[in-house]
């Protein structure tokens, strides 16, 4: 892959596939967390009760988490098959259709449906940005570049939070779909990946094969391994701030702690990682280094969180915020799932790695759910985090190194 000399490091950073995924992860990162904020609200503006809105409103995440899974594995075979731009298109037009429809739901089955299919929608969006971006600049720029996509799509987290404190729930997803539909406008003047172009027409590649990760040994050990790097941030993220009112009252917090408010707390502290992230794998010249770093940090403040001692919500508010700088390596794990695999299977890889990371958070919760009555809030939440640390400090202290790898490579 050639590059221009004419253009500077600014230009690169700063060009329109940069900015449009960067815009289109705000949105993706509002409409994945607003579920978790107008739940309450518009469980019980649908009449459901109190023990209702616990119960449909963790049947209706789950439900978007199965679209997520599914969603990965569709969005990526598309993204190899048909393109990066495909995906960037089409992801975008389901998830803010889906919203928009949200707006109007007036019973919890269509709920239900509706953010299934929305989380298929948002399955899509990071792994094509993350992998037209990093196909699109040389590759000194492309943790840099991949992280301010993040840094600023992080932000719709902050966007999301305040407009629902703004404006009513149906108001809100209004909102969202919205600006998916302003953004498609954007997106016309993108163009492909050269990568992709230079093997679309060539016929004896398979392109796209999500079997093709579990054919062989050595590409599932590297599958796998990518998984395992991200299961702290939705660690911290879908046990340590969605349950923060649970952990609270565990601390013996006498104030009533708002999940929504940690996790915009985390989510802040998240984008500032993120942008951190890359500068720190720049500047490290190393992927491993900069994620190992940033996942010790991770480490030491959820024991802080866990075990310190915080005694009023103002802590546990900046426990989380510290937290969330922490899991900021979250591009630089997708950027690494990007640079693991050739061409043909990298937008595959890039869009199924993150979405089953999410997936896990099931299975986290499960655990933790299983583990309360006996062991309590803190040692069962211990004990998850255990395992996704454990799994993920294993992963990337054994993985292969990509920093300044070239990548025009087929999977074979």
């Amino acid at each position: 892959m050639t590059f221009s000399k004419e253009k500077n490091n600014l230009q690169y950073l700063f060009s329109i596939p940069v900015i449009v995924a960067a815009l289109g992860y705000f949105v993706d990162i509002y409409d994945l967390l607003l579920f978790g904020i107008v739940r309450i609200p518009s469980l019980k503006d649908l009449g459901l009760s109190e023990v209702e809105v616990s119960t449909v409103g963790a049947s209706i995440l789950n439900w978007q988490m199965m679209g997520l899974l599914i969603g990965g594995i569709l969005w990526g075979v598309l993204g190899d098959k048909k393109g990066r731009l495909s995906v960037l298109f089409g992801s975008i037009l389901t998830y803010s259709l889906a919203n928009i429809i949200c707006g109007f739901v007036q019973n919890p089955d269509l709920y239900k449906i509706v953010r299934f299919v929305a989380g298929i929608g948002l399955a899509g969006e990071l792994g094509a940005g993350i992998t037209l971006v990093s196909e699109s600049l040389p590759k000194h720029l492309r943790a840099i570049g991949t992280s301010l996509v993040a840094g600023i799509g992080l932000l719709g987290a902050v966007f999301a939070y305040f407009t629902v404190e703004v404006f009513a729930w149906r108001t809100a997803y209004f909102i969202g779909g919205g600006m998916g539909i302003s953004l498609l406008l954007l997106r016309i003047g993108v163009f492909e990946s050269g990568a992709f172009t230079a093997i679309k027409e060539q016929k004896n590649i398979q392109k796209g094969n999500f079997f093709s990760f579990f054919t062989n040994k050595n590409r599932l050990i590297r599958y796998l391994k990518c998984i395992a790097i991200g299961l702290p941030t939705w660690f911290v993220i879908g046990i340590l701030t969605t349950f923060s009112n649970e952990f609270g009252k565990a601390l013996n917090i006498t104030e009533p702690i708002k999940p929504g408010l940690a996790i915009m707390w985390c989510y802040i502290g998240l984008s500032f990682g993120d942008i951190l992230s890359g500068f720190l794998s720049h500047g490290l010249r190393s992927r491993k280094k900069a994620v190992a770093i940033m996942m010790l940090f991770t480490l030491l403040f959820a024991y802080y969180y866990l075990f310190y001692g915080i005694n009023n919500s103002s802590h546990l508010y900046g426990a989380c915020l510290l937290m969330g700088i922490g899991i900021g390596y979250w591009a630089m794990f997708v950027t690494i799932g990007a640079e693991q695999f050739g061409t043909n299977l990298r937008a595959t890889a890039a869009t199924t790695i993150p979405n089953m990371v999410r997936g896990t958070v099931v299975g986290m919760t499960a655990l933790f759910g299983l583990l309360k009555p006996s062991w309590g809030v803190i040692y069962a939440g211990t004990s998850v985090g255990l395992i996704c640390f454990t799994l993920g400090f294993c992963a990337i202290l054994t993985i292969e190194e990509t920093h300044n790898r070239d990548l025009d490579f087929l999977e074979i």
